[in-house]
């Protein structure tokens, strides 16, 4: 069993972990280019964590210009094992109301200007994502929202928009009316990226605001979005921290495989892979190379 180590993406308003004892800063050189910010290694308790602000400190990043791919390879460089995501979302649920947070099981890609995969042309590959979070890790959030008494959801879909404008109330009563639960800018292709990496990922959306479909509140701002921003920001630094405390020595084995989902993904033949694509893969398939 490999030791875990927790990797945490902070969102919007999320730029750094109170309780992590930081024992040094790094910034990580990736074959995709620039992570979003330096690398903070730590600990809460005794479980290894790494923190990377997704917008970098200060907000530098829209969501359509993170870059993904060197977030994702950077983390995984560094042996990270589980991955939380925080993202500030809206919400198409009244009963979801501002300050819920929500650990979605489903995923709906609506984006369309971001490189969503390691792999191409030279190196063909196809993950499943038809269960993209990893429910070992979403229980143990889970019971950590109960433990520090967090309002919490287990269960939802995330709808991932481009950005970075808001939606329509056109848009929004669409998606309402598809039964998405909560909507964001960053999910996506994160989350997918993470699983071609293999590594078990779970996203804990924080409700900021009710999108634009409520005829009982005004079209999302940023000054409202910010507000309750920052009073979710406490309480997720809160249950990161117990989450953290709680967690084993060990990485448990994905019950869905996300920590082997490079199995049976790979199309190319060896024979035909570009070398050059390959020696950008070190990293995200490095288990498997190690094994030829």
């Amino acid at each position: 069993m490999s030791v875990a180590i927790v990797g945490i993406i902070g969102g919007s308003g999320v730029y750094d972990l109170p309780g992590l004892k930081v024992t040094r800063e790094e910034r990580i050189a990736t074959p995709w280019g620039e992570p979003s910010d330096a690398l903070r290694f730590g600990r809460i308790g005794q479980t290894q964590a790494v923190f990377l602000p997704r917008h970098g400190r200060g907000h530098r990043f829209s969501p359509s210009g993170i870059n993904y791919r060197a977030n994702i390879d950077a983390l995984k460089r560094v042996g990270v094992t589980d991955l939380i995501s925080v993202s500030a979302c809206g919400s198409f649920k009244a009963e979801l109301a501002p300050g819920t947070f929500v650990l979605v099981d489903q995923y709906v890609d609506r984006t369309w200007g971001r490189a969503s995969s390691f792999f191409g042309d030279g190196c063909v590959a196809h993950v499943s994502m038809a269960h993209p979070v990893a429910p070992n890790l979403v229980a143990r959030i889970h019971a950590a929202a109960r433990a520090e008494d967090i309002a919490c959801v287990r269960g939802g879909t995330y709808v991932c928009m481009e950005g970075p404008q808001f939606s329509s109330q056109a848009e929004s009563l669409g998606y309402k009316g598809q039964g998405f639960d909560v909507i964001g800018m960053t999910a996506m292709p994160e989350a997918k990226l993470a699983r071609e990496a293999e590594i078990s990922y779970a996203t804990i959306a924080m409700v900021t605001d009710f999108d634009c479909w409520h005829p009982d509140h005004d079209a999302v701002d940023v000054a409202s979005v910010i507000k309750t921003v920052h009073e979710n920001a406490e309480k997720a630094g809160r249950l990161i921290a117990r989450v953290l405390r709680d967690f084993p020595s060990g990485h448990e084995p994905c019950p869905i495989g996300s920590d082997r989902a490079l199995d049976g993904a790979v199309m190319t033949h060896p024979d035909m892979r570009d070398p050059a694509l390959m020696a950008k893969l070190d990293a995200i398939m490095g288990r498997l190379l190690r094994q030829n």
